[in-house]
């Protein structure tokens, strides 16, 4: 089994080491490019279709190491979609609420294949939610959606930094195959795989200084798709946290997400309207580099992977503590001044 795992992986990298640069040849020639100002803090223009790339070496590896089972195909169709209306709003730009209502139609596409979370485990309940069973379908099915939804827009939040949206998306791919190896998900452990590997590949073009960026068609490409196999592979099982697993592993943009929604509906502003509240701005704002914000956003989400995996152990007071560390780090940045944050980003780079 160890041997067709490194296949898997290793497959998917040496594609994405491939295929990014045909994505940046494209992306030149269809327009879709990152220019200098506004909200964009990099100075010279960027292509930004890396996505595709990510996209043609998941599902080249998943085609070739993988029996399609009706889950598999309900995710090509769907991903498919949702890397066409990214691709297209890389080059021309869509409205958020098109693209809102893209998002539900792509995500609505996983119903015809038997996706839902009608099965639901929780930690502290002896028995797995089953919605099904008291009748109740449809709220295993708008769960299903507002959860697909919610991951493409947390993971497309958490791309403002070069490498950062592809590095905490390869930790989160990590942990997701541990947790479906450990539960014997073969399926849903191949594609967390493989979609670590196009990440690993992706991100030799994309670590800072980035020479391209994924775009739109990549971050929803992967909250899509790891909204899916975590639907796939762990929603369903008793024997593990569930919901709560792959929320824990994605805590940091989840968390920034929540408090950019809160900041925005405080200000009147519309939750859409794109700001530079974000986490990685104050870093940058605070003089932070790049490298520095990235390392350090890498190493919060690698903190919530660990509570995570300690809680699917069941050393819950280990994982509380953990959790409580990072949310007061992660609180802290969010919520003090720049000012303040600068003197610890002066410290630092002492």
């Amino acid at each position: 089994m160890m041997n067709g795992y490194w296949l898997t992986f290793l497959m998917a990298l040496v594609i994405a080491v491939i295929a990014t640069p045909f994505s940046m040849k494209l992306a030149k020639r269809w327009g879709a490019i990152a220019y200098p100002g506004g909200r964009h803090i990099h100075r010279r223009p960027i292509p930004r279709l890396g996505g595709l790339a990510l996209y043609v070496a998941f599902w080249i590896t998943a085609v070739v190491t993988q029996t399609w089972s009706e889950n598999i195909w309900g995710l090509f169709i769907g991903s498919t979609i949702i890397v066409a209306v990214g691709i297209w709003d890389d080059i021309r730009e869509i409205r958020p609420l098109y693209k809102l209502y893209w998002q539900i139609a792509a995500a609505a596409v996983l119903i015809f294949f038997d996706f839902s979370m009608n099965f639901i485990s929780l930690p502290f309940l002896d028995k797995p939610l089953n919605f099904a069973y008291h009748g109740l379908s449809a709220v295993g099915i708008i769960l299903m959606l507002f959860w697909v939804v919610g991951l493409v827009n947390t993971v497309n939040v958490s791309d403002g930094l070069d490498g950062l949206a592809a590095g905490i998306c390869f930790i989160v791919a990590i942990l997701l195959f541990w947790s479906a190896d450990g539960i014997n998900q073969f399926p849903a452990a191949h594609l967390t795989l493989a979609l670590a590997g196009a990440l690993l590949g992706f991100l030799f073009f994309n670590f800072p200084p980035a020479r391209v960026f994924m775009g739109d068609s990549g971050s929803m490409f992967l909250g899509y798709i790891i909204g899916g196999i975590s639907i796939m592979g762990l929603l369903k099982t008793a024997t593990i946290l569930g919901l709560v697993f792959p929320l824990l592993v994605l805590g940091m943009p989840v968390t920034d997400l929540t408090f950019a929604i809160i900041r925005r509906k405080l200000r009147g502003q519309s939750i859409a309207m794109a700001d530079r509240g974000h986490l990685h701005h104050r870093l940058l704002d605070a003089g932070f580099t790049q490298r520095q914000a990235v390392f350090l956003m890498y190493g919060i989400s690698a903190c919530f992977g660990v509570a995570a995996v300690l809680g699917a152990k069941g050393q819950w007071i280990s994982a509380f503590v953990v959790l409580f560390v990072v949310f007061a780090i992660l609180i802290t940045i969010l919520m003090r001044r720049t000012e303040k944050l600068a003197v610890f980003a002066r410290r630092q780079s002492k």
